[in-house]
């Protein structure tokens, strides 16, 4: 294995398990707040929509979306025909994320406190140069 996709694994978990922690106070998981932010930054999506944006497959989104509408965290409506839902955040959320985000951004910033900012540009743009679709 190329150790430069160990390193990549190796930070994802830890990514991820830190975040968790993060969203701990605010009963979210990593997976949860994914979702919320890309709703919040489209303002409402369909499940297709969300799944084909996070890369992630449909019944996992299925899943998450139905959990985050139980507690209370987003709203469905059927879309053009009964086989599409369309996702919004609901008024709790909206009240709530502000709150959210700050916990997500006190950690993204401890996370990269040690990269200056040309090297988080410079990794962001290596990233996105990966970035290559499966034919």
């Amino acid at each position: 294995m190329n150790p430069l996709f160990h390193e990549l694994f190796q930070k994802t978990r830890f990514l991820n398990r830190e975040l968790n922690h993060a969203l701990k106070n605010h009963d979210l998981f990593a997976a949860q707040w994914t979702v919320l932010f890309c709703i919040q930054q489209q303002d409402e999506m369909t499940l297709t929509q969300i799944w084909k944006y996070l890369n992630v497959e449909a019944p996992t989104v299925t899943r998450t979306v139905n959990r985050l509408e139980e507690l209370g965290w987003l709203k469905t409506r059927e879309g053009k025909d009964r086989r599409e839902k369309v996702v919004s955040l609901s008024r709790m959320a909206k009240a709530e994320l502000p709150k959210v985000k700050e916990s997500v951004i006190q950690f993204e910033n401890r996370f990269l406190e040690s990269l200056t900012a040309e090297e988080q540009s410079l990794l962001m743009s290596l990233l996105k140069k990966t970035n290559k679709e499966r034919s």
